[in-house]
């Protein structure tokens, strides 16, 4: 194995208060790997999930943000985190202010964020998961969700575009339910809603195709015993972007939309757009379907998958994203283990793992790990 220095951004520091089960914890670590291990319910998962904050959005659990307080706690939560950077180290924080409703608050350098969004232009998450172990055998969305947050990670404008198209398909369905009761929608107010839905819709099935193409062709470059697969975007307007130019898609769609006013009012649910598409992953040697594939397999694609997008992310903005990887060594045979550890390595990015049993880790050694028991 033949590590490389570690590649900023990385995590120097980190403190919890009153998140899930701590009431306090305090870390500093200066490793490319940081071990975590510890019995179940000392809080390891509770730790790689308030990491994920450093990322937009809910968590990778997509809790609630007053669902994370600590049981019998003074009420809210709060992460302090020393991001070594390029242009040296940024203070982050995080968490709930009660006092201040039940937004999530965050402070870069002691100033308010202006969004969310001010995240992305620091460092980019990614995170595997045992949840995540279904994803094939679940519906499309949550394979949707998944590919999504790996395009947020090339192209940051891509969950306004989510976030716009979801509203506007919400009020659009509102208004013509609205119109099953007796009363005429307003034309003018569905025609613009619709504007927003074939603009920003066309967009989002866009970026997933592209992004989805690049991780295809970086996952021929496999790693080691890590399954190489075939993915594809299934779906109306990701056929027609591979037909027509994306204006024409756009002004394609808008008729559409226009078209199933009636049929999406009676069936209360917007029947066409990129909401209904779904994202394929085929193995690529044997050529069968990731749900058919065994849960082993199915654990290595998903592997495969991160590692390629943490290639390009590396390639992109010039330093791989910070991996949360929550009990993703337990169903790895020591082959995998050894491959996992060389890529990690390789990447020179830090990447979070959690486990039960330390010897798990043996692959990863000492000398550029940081091992924490719990």
């Amino acid at each position: 194995m033949s590590p490389v220095s570690l590649t900023i951004p990385a995590l120097s520091r980190v403190r919890l208060h009153d998140f899930r089960s701590h009431a306090a914890l305090d870390l500093t670590v200066e490793a490319p790997c940081v071990i975590l291990t510890g019995d179940n319910g000392v809080g390891k998962t509770n730790l790689l999930e308030a990491l994920s904050f450093l990322a937009p959005g809910r968590g990778f659990r997509r809790a609630a943000i007053q669902e994370i307080d600590r049981q019998d706690g003074p009420g809210g939560w709060s992460m302090q985190v020393a991001l070594d950077t390029a242009h040296g180290s940024v203070e982050i924080a995080t968490g709930r202010v009660p006092a201040q409703g039940d937004r999530r608050q965050i402070r870069i350098d002691g100033e308010p964020a202006k969004s969310q969004s001010a995240l992305s232009d620091l460092l980019v998450v990614s995170w595997l998961t045992p949840v995540m172990d279904r994803l094939f055998q679940e519906g499309a969305s949550a394979r949707r969700r998944f590919l999504d947050r790996i395009v947020h990670g090339f192209l940051p404008d891509h969950l306004q575009h989510l976030s716009r198209y979801e509203a506007a398909q919400r009020d659009r369905l509102r208004l013509l339910r609205e119109g099953e009761g007796g009363k005429r929608p307003d034309p003018h107010w569905l025609a613009a809603l619709e504007d927003t839905m074939a603009s920003d819709g066309t967009a989002i099935a866009a970026a997933r195709c592209d992004i989805t193409q690049r991780l295809s062709l970086a996952m021929a470059a496999g790693v080691g015993p890590f399954p190489a697969a075939d993915l594809a975007m299934l779906g109306t307007l990701e056929q027609a972007l591979a037909e027509k130019p994306a204006l024409e898609v756009e002004e394609d769609f808008r008729r559409t939309l226009r078209q199933t006013r009636p049929r999406d009012a009676a069936a209360g649910t917007t029947t066409e757009g990129p909401h209904r598409s779904d994202w394929q992953v085929i193995h690529r040697l044997k050529q069968m379907p990731a749900a058919l594939c065994s849960t082993g397999e199915q654990k290595a694609l998903l592997i495969a998958i991160l590692l390629a997008n943490a290639r390009l992310i590396r390639t992109a903005r010039g330093a791989p994203p910070l991996l949360l990887l929550d009990e993703v060594a337990a169903h790895l045979d020591p082959g995998r283990r050894q491959a996992l550890a060389e890529e990690l390595f390789s990447l020179g990015g830090q990447a979070w793992l959690t486990g039960t049993e330390p010897g798990l880790f043996a692959a990863f050694g000492a000398v550029y790990t940081s091992h924490i028991h719990l």
